[in-house]
């Protein structure tokens, strides 16, 4: 998938994560803040590019602000703010079945 415009998804609740997304050139680029940063800023990486992986998304920024979110959050939050910065997110989308 292609990040077509800037698209944001989640909350700054505890135990959330606000992700955006915005077009880019270059690859992936992003931007971590966490509460939890020095225990888990490695894992919330890693679920972060393997969702993106998943959705085969080769060029974006992606900021993230965690809260103490649980992985699947971060796949949850990544996934959607992708979908909606395609505009795929109002059609029949099978929400949770892109990311494995």
């Amino acid at each position: 998938m292609k990040v077509e415009k800037t698209a944001v998804a989640g909350t700054l609740e505890s135990s959330d994560a606000m992700v955006t997304v915005e077009p880019s050139k270059g690859g992936i680029e992003m931007e971590l803040t966490s509460s939890v940063m020095n225990q888990y800023g490695r894992q919330i990486k890693a679920v972060v590019l393997e969702t993106l992986e998943h959705l085969e998304v080769k060029d974006c920024k992606v900021t993230i602000v965690d809260k103490g979110a649980l992985d699947c959050t971060l796949k949850a939050r990544v996934e959607c703010a992708v979908f909606r910065s395609c505009g795929k997110s109002d059609k029949n989308i099978p929400w949770g079945g892109a990311v494995r």
